[in-house]
């Protein structure tokens, strides 16, 4: 019965994928916990794995038709269970994920999956497994993968805590932060297989990886902030040389996902045996300077709660900001059902293009055009893949660029040749001609002011009035003077300050 336990695994877990996936209508803590009906579903998983490994059995035996029929009563009653438990309160998902994990080992190479399809003696060949996914069952199930992932022999789910500043940060990345999100998440994606494994390696929790990046650049890898702090994860020059990250014939390493990723693992783990695992210490080291902040909350078991008004209070607005930020962004990733969100699917598999005529990435970009439902386009992505690149400089024929695993056709059929290269590079090489002198002459004199910097408000005047003739708008003019709605009360004589270039 060649491949007959991966086939039904696969149906199951597809299955058990959808019901992780769909909203869950009880709230953490807020409903009793059941330990009767809890315990019932543990038994059920216990029985439906025996029935699954007697119907291997049974297949190793030569009775493929009652294998068949007994693999399947199991896992469809254990898929049901699974969904059952998804919506308990105090059922551990992860049992379940373990469990069909389990069975998903005992069909991979195992004695009931040899053997090629025509019969032969050969091993049968595995189905692939994202790089970094150690589990089966966890790299076909991404959304319980996700929520399993220990921080330090705890679940992550459990070390944040869901209090004011949190929940106020979820509301901002569900409203008007919601783009930035998305497209953090559609970065991180075709980055993942760089980034995500070093994270694996060192133990921590990938959702961690992606709440820091989603605060800290949004996956854009050249991302570089007002004060220096460079790439993905937005490392100040200094701390990038402590944590091995340098600059190699003329590329700064802080642009290169892998090494940035690793990087950061290893300044987590260094500030998390610091502050004895105390996570918002961390997150708010990373951001304010480990340094400050060993000096407000002290070091090891009596460091204080990030949370705790002597912390909370002393850090800068920034660092109060931040930390709740990451945990937000960090517990969406691992919850998004929960809150209405839906993350997009991508084919994000990595793959290569060896050119095979001189290009740029913005030439790449326009030929390549928006295969694959990319409303943005490639630039992007491919920038991130290939962080040592000049996106304007042509690479020369023969050179290999990293790309996304479905673009390798896209390139054989739109880039090799054809007229959207050709267009491609006709628009690369477009000259835009150069100002005269006496236009760089005019450009280069100081602008003189065009208006004053403050109104004094006359008889009669509304908030609009001065708008119209200050050329400001009226809600800059609002924040400006601390005027609140819906009235937005002024009276005669009295001055507003003007924040816009006034006419």
């Amino acid at each position: 019965m060649p491949g007959l336990s991966r086939v039904l695994l696969t149906a199951s877990l597809l299955g058990l994928a959808a019901c992780a996936g769909a909203p869950q209508a009880r709230k953490p803590g807020a409903a009793k916990v059941d330990d009767t009906a809890v315990n019932a579903l543990y038994a059920r998983l216990d029985r439906d794995s025996r029935r699954y490994a007697d119907g291997l059995d049974l297949a190793r035996s030569g009775d493929t038709a009652k294998a068949q029929e007994e693999m399947k009563a199991a896992l469809d009653d254990l898929r049901a269970a699974a969904t059952n438990c998804a919506a308990l309160a105090g059922c551990d998902q992860q049992r379940f994920v373990a469990g069909f994990d389990a069975l998903l080992r005992q069909g991979i190479g195992g004695p009931a999956d040899e053997g090629s399809e025509d019969g032969g003696d050969g091993p049968a060949t595995e189905e692939p497994v994202e790089p970094g996914a150690s589990s089966p069952a966890v790299a076909q199930l991404p959304q319980l993968g996700r929520s399993i992932t220990l921080l330090k022999g705890r679940e992550l789910s459990d070390i944040i805590a869901l209090n004011g500043p949190v929940k106020a940060s979820l509301e901002e990345w569900l409203t008007q932060y919601r783009p930035n999100l998305m497209t953090a998440y559609e970065n991180y994606q075709y980055m993942r297989s760089q980034m995500w494994p070093e994270y694996e390696k060192a133990g921590l929790p990938e959702a961690l990886l992606f709440g820091m990046m989603a605060k800290e650049s949004g996956g854009k890898v050249h991302a570089v902030s007002r004060s220096g702090a460079s790439g993905p994860l937005q490392f100040m020059y200094a701390t990038g040389l402590r944590f091995g990250l340098s600059t190699v014939d003329g590329f700064d390493q802080r642009f290169d996902p892998k090494l940035s990723a690793r990087a950061n693992a290893a300044y987590v783990n260094e500030q998390l045996a610091i502050f004895n695992n105390n996570l918002e210490l961390v997150i708010g080291a990373y951001n304010g300077g480990e340094g400050a902040m060993q000096r407000r909350a002290g070091r090891g078991a009596s460091a204080l709660s990030f949370w705790d008004p002597q912390i909370y209070y002393g850090v800068s607005q920034e660092t109060r900001e931040y930390v709740p930020m990451v945990l937000a962004a960090a517990w969406l990733f691992m919850h998004p059902e929960r809150y209405n969100l839906e993350f997009p699917k991508l084919a994000a598999h990595p793959g290569s293009i060896t050119l095979k005529r001189p290009a740029s990435i913005a030439e790449l970009t326009i030929c390549l055009g928006q295969d694959n439902g990319a409303h943005d386009g490639w630039f992007r992505t491919l920038r991130n893949l290939n962080p040592q690149l000049d996106p304007q400089r042509p690479e020369p024929a023969g050179a290999k660029l990293a790309v996304p695993l479905q673009l390798e056709k896209v390139y054989e059929r739109d880039c090799a040749q054809g007229r959207w290269p050709e267009l491609a590079a006709e628009l690369h090489s477009a000259v835009v001609p150069a100002p005269p002198p006496v236009a760089l002459a005019r450009a280069a004199e100081p602008s003189k002011p065009k208006g004053p910097k403050t109104v004094t408000v006359r008889k009669g005047d509304t908030l609009a009035r001065i708008a119209g003739r200050s050329g400001c708008s009226s809600k800059q003019i609002a924040v400006a003077n601390g005027l609140r709605g819906p009235h937005y009360t002024i009276k005669p004589g009295q001055v507003l300050k003007l924040t816009c270039a006034a006419r």
